[in-house]
């Protein structure tokens, strides 16, 4: 079942990610986005990696992630690979 949310981009759907928050019409998760940004790439660039979004989804997902920090963080955490499964090279010093 899909959930609408207060921002028009994002929604929820019990079948993609557990009702994780999604880009509406992808599977591409907000946590993809904001982790993306906090890697250091600017939100113009964003849709060059992910051609299947348009910036102002972009901007609709960091919105959303700045008016839901604690719950995207959570998410962001229960996916992170821990270091000892990630490959030498592409560990960071």
């Amino acid at each position: 079942m899909i959930q609408t949310t207060e921002h028009c981009h994002i929604v929820r759907n019990d079948e993609i990610l557990s009702g994780e928050p999604i880009i509406k019409g992808t599977r591409t998760p907000v946590r993809g986005i904001v982790e993306m940004w906090r890697l250091g790439v600017p939100p113009e660039e964003i849709p060059h990696r992910l051609p299947h979004i348009i910036l102002a989804q972009v901007f609709d997902a960091l919105s959303y992630y700045l008016d839901h920090q604690i719950e995207i963080n959570e998410y962001i955490e229960r996916n992170r690979i821990p270091d000892e499964f990630m490959d030498p090279r592409v560990r960071k010093a």
